[in-house]
């Protein structure tokens, strides 16, 4: 098994606490409704908080149909969380998970800058790519900006 590293910025026009709150706090509620090419639901299967698993379920027509994730815990005071890629998604027969740390801090001028730390753990010698790196963060994407899109038209959204 072997052990990547990646660190990813992406910046936004929202504030940190919003997007902390619609990524962590109310997720199963915001992001069905602003993802729905992509998010058909969430499930918390425990009792929120470290150690519970989560399951994303993927609308019809993405290549997976879900991803499960182990919450490592959050800080709400600084607007961090971490959590475990587990099952589904991208890991195929690669990758045994993805551990992910991330950050929103208020940005120079207002809105945010999301800190993502990303550890990929291999199967046997595979070693991931850059390029898959970037890709894998292309397809999340689409999913951040459409949040960040539905708290910029719902400013009483998060708050």
């Amino acid at each position: 098994m072997g052990v990547v590293t990646y660190n990813y910025d992406s910046t936004s026009p929202v504030a940190p606490a919003r997007l902390f709150k619609a990524f962590v706090l109310e997720a199963d509620k915001v992001w069905p409704i602003a993802a729905p090419h992509a998010i058909k639901s969430i499930e918390v299967e425990a009792n929120p908080g470290p150690g519970c698993i989560v399951k994303i379920n993927f609308v019809e027509g993405l290549p997976f149909q879900y991803m499960k994730h182990q919450i490592g815990g959050h800080d709400e005071n600084k607007f961090s969380y971490s959590y475990s890629l587990i099952e589904g998604g991208p890991l195929g027969n690669k990758l045994e998970k993805i551990n992910y740390e991330n950050k929103f801090e208020a940005a120079v001028g207002g809105g945010s800058v999301c800190k993502s730390s990303m550890k990929f753990y291999t199967f046997g010698d595979y070693v991931i790519t850059e390029d898959e790196i970037k890709a894998l963060i292309k397809g999340s994407e689409g999913v951040y900006k459409a949040i960040e899109a539905y708290l910029l038209a719902n400013p009483d959204a998060c708050n």
